[in-house]
């Protein structure tokens, strides 16, 4: 009886993990795309971050957060600061799409909580995470 629970609870386990991985890589190519859009001088991001009045350099400093945020989110030992630079970039989004832009939000919110999510599954031992 206590073999079955055992392997049940290995293979909720590894059930878990790849659903983190599906979750990391869906998020990491979300991020990429958009830190793309951003670098390669989109003409819709070019005008969003004019309409914000904070410079043409905030876009490449935004793109540049966002692909580095990304590629962290698939390596293991630096997950959880990439979830930490996208949370702020998620952030940073929400306030400028209330503020300023007055666009959609929901895409904020659900990166943002798939990230959030990756970030707390992915924290350290030293904040309460598990050891993997």
């Amino acid at each position: 009886m206590t073999l079955e629970i055992g392997r049940r609870r290995r293979r909720d386990g590894q059930l878990g993990r790849i659903g983190l991985w599906i979750v990391k890589a869906l998020v990491a190519l979300a991020f990429l795309a958009a830190a793309g859009l951003k670098l390669s001088g989109s003409p819709k991001m070019v005008a969003e971050f004019g309409e914000l009045g904070l410079g043409q350099a905030f876009r490449y400093v935004t793109g540049g957060i966002e692909g580095l945020g990304a590629l962290a989110l698939l390596w293991p030992r630096t997950a959880f600061v990439g979830a930490v630079m996208l949370a702020g970039i998620c952030g940073g989004a929400l306030l400028a799409q209330l503020a300023v832009l007055h666009g959609d939000v929901v895409h904020v919110f659900v990166l943002g909580a798939l990230v959030l999510l990756v970030g707390w599954a992915s924290r350290p031992v030293a904040l309460g995470g598990t050891r993997r």
